[in-house]
């Protein structure tokens, strides 16, 4: 017996010997994928069945990968490595913050090769980052970087996937292992899996990625995005459906979705139950299987019924008529319809375990979505059944602003990206969450100019009772009869006046102190350029919340003045003034028209007699394109227009029109004597609407048929009896 087992012993020993000896390579090379493997498991999604990351691949799929898309063994397991190697990055750890410090926040585009293919959508994402404020096109300069190379699409089975990342990057002599790079990246890893696999090394880059798994996202230093499509417009976008403050009736569905089930593969469970809740009438939950070349192959015995009744019911219909909207994942965590609900003003349900949420450090989804679990799907419809209206509703609001603040245009997409990752690296001058959550939103609310809320004219608290006239001033004063010296004397009396700067903006110098009007109030000459932006720059000399921003040839009196005034302290986010104009859509022309005369609406209050806020001085300067600012400048002429445009962009509301005793005359800029100056300028005008709506992406003026008057004005009372008394006098 013991002669037997030594036998078998020393037999089992030669064999091993022989297969190490033989085909070592191979048994190492299996144990090093076995733990590799394990790892990845480690990492993998817990919702994810691994039953279904069998290979449903027709042989011909994978023949016809071919070439063109193969990728080696050791490429593929270095790839899949590469997902976790910097998997601890913090914007602490892996970002140069000297970088940022003697240019601030500046953005460097690689200029794009002609030989290397860029999608439509990634070209979208690099011009808003060249028009934005902080684009530069001097590396030495910058404080991120983005790659020229489209990272976008990382299925290696699109036409898109661009190959040899790896060996591309690494010749970029600013790459540095990615430090201070920023890589987008909307569709990750291939069919049937789908992992976030990018193929290739990012290095200690930040990476903003839609459909970004929890336990792969590197909270603080990586940036969830939402997945958009290649029709996504690059800036403006539509407005939402629902329209502000306006109270929805109840919509005939309750819950609905429509859209593929898949047979096989990720995102099948999810989407092949969710015919368990629909009962036809206020849940209505349609799935086709008749997707793809080869679902027939497929289909199960559900598919010829769901395939028929999900013809009978129009997608955008069920938008539109549906209070909540089911977003189940796709093969990936995000999908289109995300931004489809929120433009639509249909709630969002959630049925994505795992998935971070677009922009979810600054945004409060609590607000405007419902979060549900892909396992308790059946708990659904009870759920939702059971909010109040009030809430409904205020979570259909908050879809709206989300929708118009951060998603609506791929510029506002990566400008919300940016705006992100600058909050981080200068957290002093940060955003509070509440300002990102809040009407106009964070992009709209500029930390350089202050991080007290009470400074800014959106949150409805009282501004100071006193304001800054603003005079800007183009002529020589050669006369005391001069308009300019009646108007400083007509503001100066106004009890609510507490300061009066004069923007000299001539090229003969000032008169002297002696020639200007005597004031009660401090009256101060500021030395400008000739640049008429330079009227709306911020100047540290306005010291009040509220500024009347005046034309030197403007009359108005002190009542005038008053009134207006006291209107602009109930309205601090609008312009409150006296000259009003309008536009209108030609069709003749196909272009907008602008008009002066005197109708029942108006959308624009000129800046030649108007109340305003001063943080719109340092938005005008700040956060405008500088090629619009450079049109004003250079035509000497539609600044007016360019601050209703975006003054109305941010409130999404129109100006306040108050009383005035005479029809205010828009003076035309100074020209030769050869030029009609009459017709040019408004010719100019004309065609500076059409450029501005053009870089807004949108029209933004809002058309309004309010005027203002003061009490008891131009009734049959005594004038004595009339707070505004001289507002009726000749």
């Amino acid at each position: 017996m013991q002669t037997r087992k030594k036998y078998i012993f020393i037999t089992f020993f030669a064999s091993w010997l022989l297969l190490f000896y033989f085909g070592g390579d191979q048994i190492k090379r299996l144990a090093f994928l076995s733990r590799k493997k394990a790892a990845v498991l480690k990492n993998w999604p817990r919702w994810t069945d691994r039953s279904l990351l069998k290979s449903f691949a027709d042989p011909e799929e994978l023949q016809s990968d071919g070439g063109h898309h193969k990728q080696s063994a050791k490429a593929r397991r270095e790839s899949r490595i590469n997902i976790y190697k910097h998997s601890r990055c913090r914007m602490e750890t892996c970002f140069d913050f000297s970088r940022c410090e003697k240019h601030g926040f500046k953005v460097f585009v690689y200029p794009v090769e002609r030989e290397d293919p860029v999608s439509e959508s990634y070209l979208k994402i690099i011009t808003s980052i060249e028009e934005s404020r902080y684009y530069t096109s001097n590396p030495e300069e910058a404080c991120l970087f983005i790659l020229n190379i489209d990272t976008l699409d990382r299925d290696h089975l699109s036409i898109q996937y661009v190959h040899n990342i790896n060996n591309k990057i690494q010749g970029f002599p600013l790459w540095n292992d990615g430090q201070n790079h920023l890589i987008f990246n909307l569709y990750s890893g291939t069919w049937p899996n789908y992992t976030e696999d990018l193929g290739f090394d990012i290095g200690q880059a930040i990476l903003a990625k839609a459909s970004f798994y929890v336990e792969n996202f590197r909270p603080g230093f990586d940036i969830s995005i939402p997945l958009f499509s290649k029709e996504h417009p690059q800036k403006g976008g539509e407005r939402g459906w629902l329209y502000q403050n306006s109270v929805p009736p109840k919509k005939k569905y309750m819950l609905a979705f429509k859209g593929k089930r898949y047979l096989t593969g990720i995102g099948s469970d999810t989407r092949n139950a969710l015919h368990h809740i629909h009962n036809g009438k206020d849940i209505i939950s349609l799935t086709t299987c008749k997707h793809g070349k080869d679902w027939e192959k497929h289909k199960d015995t559900r598919c010829d019924k769901d395939n028929s009744d999900y013809e009978k019911f129009d997608y955008q219909e069920l938008l539109h008529n549906s209070t909540f909207c089911i977003i189940p994942r796709g093969r990936r965590l995000g999908s289109f319809r995300f931004l489809e609900a929120l433009q639509a003003a249909c709630i969002p349900v959630l049925l994505s375990n795992g998935w971070e949420l677009p922009f979810s450090e600054v945004i409060d989804w609590s607000k405007s979505a419902i979060v549900g679990d892909e396992r308790l799907l059946l708990q659904i419809p009870s759920t939702v059944r059971c909010l109040h209206s009030d809430k409904i509703l205020a979570f259909q609001q908050q879809t709206q602003f989300l929708w118009e603040a951060y998603f609506s245009s791929v510029e506002k997409i990566v400008q919300t990206t940016l705006e992100i990752i600058k909050d981080r690296l200068f957290h002093r001058e940060s955003r509070p969450k509440f300002v990102w959550n809040t009407l106009p939103g964070g992009l709209l609310a500029l930390p350089e100019y202050s991080t007290h809320l009470g400074d800014f004219p959106f949150y409805h608290l009282h501004p100071s009772g006193k304001f800054t006239a603003f005079i800007r001033a183009v002529s020589p004063v050669v006369s005391l009869s001069q308009p300019i010296l009646k108007l400083i004397q007509a503001v100066s009396r106004s009890q609510h006046c507490a300061q009066i700067l004069v923007l000299w903006s001539c090229e003969k110098p000032p008169p002297p102190r002696g020639r200007w009007p005597q004031t009660a109030v401090p009256l101060t000459v500021i030395h400008g350029r000739r640049k008429v932006s330079d009227r709306f720059f911020p100047y540290s000399a306005i010291g009040t919340d509220a500024v009347l921003s005046l034309d030197e040839h403007t009359s108005l009196s002190t009542s005038e003045v008053d009134f207006a005034f006291v209107v602009w302290r109930s309205f601090p986010d609008r312009i409150v003034g006296f000259p009003m104009r309008s536009h209108f859509w030609d069709s003749s022309q196909s272009q907008w028209g602008y008009t002066s005369k005197w109708t029942n609406e108006f959308s624009m209050v000129l800046t030649a007699a108007a109340f305003y806020h001063r943080y719109y001085h340092s938005l005008f300067t700040n956060s405008l394109p500088a090629g619009l600012r450079s049109l004003v400048d250079q035509l000497s002429n539609c600044e007016d227009i360019l601050m209703n445009f975006l003054v109305s962009a941010v409130t999404k509301l129109p100006p306040i029109k108050v009383t005035q005793k005479k029809q205010h005359q828009e003076a035309a800029p100074q020209q030769s004597a050869a030029v009609s100056s009459g017709n040019l300028h408004f010719s100019q005008r004309q065609d500076c609407l059409n450029q501005f709506a053009a870089w807004f992406g949108y029209m933004p003026l809002v058309h309004s048929q309010l005027r203002l008057d003061p009490v008891l004005f131009k009734d049959q009372v005594s004038v004595l009896r009339k707070k505004y008394r001289h507002l009726e006098k000749p």
